[in-house]
C-alpha cells in the first residue's frame, strides 16, 4: 500500500492498482509479448492476462520513492537492452504522471523469450 497525503486528506493506493497501471504501460512497449509470473512451473512461465498483472509485478516502498519489479516476456529477434530501457522509461513516466508518486527504481526481469507473430 502506498500512502500519500494532500491538503484534503490521505490517499491510499493499493499495490494492485499500481501493478495494473505498470502492466498496461509495459505491454504497450514494442517487443514486450506480455507480463510473466514470478514463479516457473515445469520450466515455463505463465503469460498473465490483464486481470492478473499483480502476480508479475512487485511494488515496494523504497527510501526515496516506490520500487517496481516487472517480470516480462519479450519477443525473439529484438535487442533485449533496448526493450528493457523503453519499458523502464515508459513505466516511470506513466506511473509518475498518472499517480503523482515518485519512482525510485524500476527493475525489469526478462523471464522468457517467445517468437512474435
Amino acid at each position: 500500500m502506498i500512502e500519500k497525503t494532500t491538503d484534503y486528506g490521505q490517499i491510499n493506493l493499493s499495490t494492485d492498482v499500481i501493478a495494473t497501471i505498470c502492466g498496461g504501460a509495459a505491454t504497450e512497449c514494442y517487443g514486450v509479448v506480455g507480463m510473466a509470473s514470478q514463479k516457473m512451473i515445469d520450466g515455463f512461465y505463465d503469460l498473465l492476462k490483464r486481470d492478473n498483472y499483480s502476480k508479475g509485478i512487485v511494488v515496494e516502498n523504497g527510501e526515496t520513492g516506490t520500487i517496481i519489479n516487472l517480470y516480462i516476456v519479450i519477443g525473439y529477434g529484438v535487442k533485449i537492452s533496448e526493450i528493457v530501457y523503453e519499458v523502464q522509461k515508459k513505466v516511470k513516466y506513466v506511473v509518475e504522471s498518472t499517480l503523482d508518486i515518485n519512482v525510485e527504481a524500476i527493475n525489469v526481469y526478462v523471464q522468457s523469450i517467445k517468437i512474435m507473430d
